[in-house]
């Protein structure tokens, strides 16, 4: 694996730190306004290395983009089904062994916990899904 602290993927770390779960296009977008020359090949391949490398937290929404999270403890979102805005949940983390029965001998080495519902936004346009 990539082990090199690019200027590039400095950028993109920069990026994902400054805004608020972003997906990949925002990133990019973010990176290229101030540095037209970084292609978008580069800032996904450095999110994706970020990830990997587990400097930054790659949040899989199963129905849209992928967003990133520069907190890497262990936490819990909530997604928007309407503006698919991802919000930290404020909540202690869980420890599934104390909810897991059986686990057939499989080892839990992490978990992942998505709320979903509307946002505040959201439920003050009366929650429709624009477009």
């Amino acid at each position: 694996m990539d082990r090199r602290n690019t200027i590039q993927r400095q950028l993109v770390m920069q990026a994902v730190q400054g805004l608020d779960h972003p997906d990949a296009e925002e990133v990019y977008e973010n990176v290229s306004r101030e540095h037209p020359n970084v292609s978008k090949g580069t800032v996904y391949r450095n999110l994706n290395v970020l990830a990997a490398q587990g400097e930054i937290l790659k949040v899989e929404t199963g129905d849209g983009a992928d967003k990133f999270d520069f907190r890497t403890d262990q936490h819990y979102h909530l997604r928007c089904r309407v503006c698919g805005k991802i919000f930290d949940a404020q909540m202690p983390p869980i420890a599934p062994e104390q909810f897991l029965g059986d686990t057939h001998g499989f080892t839990v080495e992490r978990h992942n916990l998505e709320f979903i519902g509307t946002c505040s936004e959201c439920n003050k346009s009366g929650g429709q899904k624009n477009g």
